[in-house]
């Protein structure tokens, strides 16, 4: 056996003397397949800094486009209380009966509940979240003239639909983020309450004129904008697309990803349907703080036609808390802080309830929005901890569409008691909904677990 000596791993010197039998000169190959001719082995190139900053730019951009999204949901939810009252005069309908259009709007939420999964599957994010706006616009649309009342509650089962395949879109884009994703979590819904905020501005100063369902048009102003940037921004591609053009990799599918369709393996996931029921139960609480408290105040309270602008204190608080408490979540921890934050917010509660006072309540309003804030981000966070990677966007799809049915049921329940026993019963329902939201909290499992 010949041995390899240095000098013919590194090849002949041009000085060195020619040998009579010298082969002639090839690569010698380590048994690792690496070419051992003085040359460096290959290296993968990195991104360039060009490239980087391009991939940033579109992943700022797509953020952008979907917390515009979100202000539009936003917008939508806080205009419903300062209009309501308005809406009852108008169409000379009581409590029970305005609260149809929550119905609506439940039907609408189920709907694209049921079908998130297979929209997300046979159209993609980009299809998928276009749908939506495109049944978003179509209600405004709708509402906007004051049509007679069937097709005016008609309308809410379009929005209904179409907000909640851009929540689940939005919130299963975002949770699938590699980069911050907690942090751009919580600034999503901050833009969510922004606009929540800002509505009841405007609807209560529209409640007020003679064409007070022109308030409609802004909403209608803000969909057709919201439709045109989703289309120049994600082009009708997939989450798979969208997450490989900013660097992101799609999600590792498992062995079992390709067991069963995707329906059955979502629903084997007792995680799925706590995180569903808490959602529902969340949602609702906050959307009928912010369509009820304005009558609770002007019929409780005795405040006037001004009580409107106390929804927007509300949202405000909602805004301020999902931004403001940020490190506050990751301190604690998040799990641990939603225990605090919704006993505190019954504590408020109670006092909005047994204190008879229009400023002391609307300053408790406020806090209250603070704290229940930032609960909706973090839920949206610990699914993407806790469930299967390749079918996070189908399950955070089903649990913030059938979630967002809570938005329609619990308002339209206040409407019954209203009914029967005046608008006091709300602050009873409201705190009875926070406990349930503490023990369907309690029942969240902390860790992954296997398809049962």
């Amino acid at each position: 056996m010949s041995s390899v000596t240095s000098s013919s791993l590194r090849g002949r010197s041009p000085h060195d003397p020619p040998g009579p039998s010298s082969p002639p000169q090839t690569p010698l190959e380590c048994p690792t397949g690496i070419e051992l001719v003085g040359l460096p082995p290959p290296v993968t190139p990195l991104m360039s800094q060009e490239e980087l900053r391009t991939n940033k730019l579109k992943a700022n951009l797509r953020f952008a486009t979907l917390c515009w999204s979100l202000f539009l949901l936003g917008w939508n939810d806080g205009s419903t209380g300062p209009l309501l009252p308005r809406i009852q005069s108008v169409y000379h309908v009581g409590f029970a009966v305005v609260s149809l259009i929550f119905i609506f709007n439940t039907i609408g939420f189920v709907c694209a509940a049921a079908a998130n999964v297979l929209l997300t599957d046979r159209l993609g994010l980009g299809k998928h979240i276009h749908t939506g706006s495109i049944a978003s616009a179509v209600a405004f649309a709708l509402e906007a003239p004051a049509p007679p009342f069937p097709v005016f509650v008609l309308a809410f089962m379009f929005n209904g639909f179409g907000g909640a395949l851009q929540d689940a879109g939005a919130n299963g884009y975002v949770a699938s983020l590699h980069d911050n994703s907690a942090t751009k979590m919580g600034m999503l819904h901050a833009v969510y309450g922004l606009g929540a905020f800002a509505s009841p501005l405007v609807a209560t100063r529209f409640s007020q004129l003679p064409r007070w369902s022109f308030h409609y048009l802004t909403s209608l102003g803000i969909s057709i904008v919201n439709i045109i940037l989703l289309i120049a921004v994600f082009r009708f591609k997939n989450q798979d697309e969208c997450l490989a053009e900013i660097g992101q990799a799609p999600p590792e599918r498992s062995a079992a990803s390709y067991e069963g369709n995707k329906y059955k393996q979502i629903f084997r996931l007792r995680a799925v349907h706590y995180l569903a029921f808490f959602i529902l139960i969340y949602v609702g609480v906050e959307v009928t703080i912010g369509g009820w408290i304005v009558t609770f105040l002007i019929d409780v309270r005795h405040g006037g036609p001004s009580a409107g602008y106390i929804s927007s204190g509300f949202f405000g608080g909602l805004t301020l808390g999902r931004i403001a408490l940020l490190w506050l979540n990751k301190k604690v921890g998040e799990r641990r802080i939603i225990f605090l934050y919704a006993l505190l917010a019954i504590g408020l509660e109670l006092v909005i309830w047994l204190v008879p006072s229009l400023v002391g309540g609307a300053i408790a309003v406020s806090f209250v929005g603070v704290l229940l804030g930032p609960i909706y981000p973090i839920v949206m966070n610990h699914s993407s901890r806790i469930l299967p990677p390749w079918l996070l966007t189908g399950a955070i799809g089903w649990i913030a569409g059938f979630g967002q049915a809570g938005s329609a049921f619990l308002p339209f329940l206040t409407g019954l008691l209203a009914s029967r026993e005046g608008i006091k019963s709300l602050q009873p329902l409201l705190v009875a909904m926070m406990s349930a939201m503490v023990i369907v909290w309690a029942l969240v499992p902390n860790a992954p677990r296997r398809i049962d």
